[in-house]
């Protein structure tokens, strides 16, 4: 079962930490590329302060975002910004998400995300909690996916294999770090292909972070998977 006041208490631990890392950069710094192509580390953090802001949005009822091209805007409009006011807007907005995760709320309700993606509200603070973990490791500031909290690793590698599941384009796939095991793409076929390796690396293929080449991979090939 989802306990989403523990996840809440984890994504204010986890922004604590983004926040105390990135307080160690400059301004130059910022304005450096991060690892998404196209976006500088001010991009990252512009994100991250807007996502929640959003998922306020979604918490209270409303659009996650008025649009996809306005959603883009603002990250542009924002990652400019100088480390004193990129720190107080994440922190800020990270307040203002914890605000809204502790009012009284029917967290069993659905809500709609972006993109006609709806879930259960019990999962958004989670959901926030991956935003935060990886994005850190986007700045490429030191925090690599081997830093991640094992909770977090194993539970975002079975949500991503979730994500997966069923999907037309991904044959059906089994992961496994020797220990635990999960399942992901078409469902009603054979099992194709094993992929093994170490949660991290695991983690790192599902989310587009990390190539294949450091998983194991047997019966088959590693397929392919379509962008998040």
């Amino acid at each position: 079962m989802i306990d989403h006041a523990h996840d809440l208490a984890s994504v204010r631990d986890a922004t604590d930490r983004l926040l105390t890392a990135v307080g160690k950069l400059d301004n130059a710094s910022v304005t450096e590329p991060s690892r998404l192509p196209g976006w500088t580390r001010g991009h990252v953090l512009a994100h991250l302060a807007r996502n929640a802001d959003a998922l306020v949005n979604v918490l209270e009822g409303r659009p996650m975002y008025a649009s996809g091209d306005a959603r883009d805007a603002d990250i542009d409009r924002d990652a400019p910004r100088p480390l004193d006011v990129q720190l107080a807007d994440v922190r800020d907005s990270a307040t203002r998400f914890q605000e809204a995760g502790a009012a009284p709320a029917d967290w069993s309700r659905i809500v709609q995300l972006r993109n006609g993606v709806t879930d259960s509200a019990s999962r958004v603070p989670f959901r926030r909690w991956v935003e935060v973990e990886l994005h850190r490791v986007d700045l490429g500031i030191g925090y690599e996916l081997e830093d991640m909290p094992a909770e977090f690793t194993g539970r975002e590698i079975a949500f991503l294999a979730d994500r997966f599941t069923g999907h037309p384009e991904v044959p059906p796939t089994r992961l496994t770090d020797g220990t635990r095991v999960w399942t992901t793409g078409r469902v009603a076929e054979a099992v194709v292909a094993t992929v093994t390796g170490p949660p991290a690396d695991l983690l790192g293929w599902l989310a587009g972070r990390r190539g294949g080449s450091t998983l194991r991979v047997e019966g088959g090939r590693l397929p392919e998977l379509p962008a998040l």
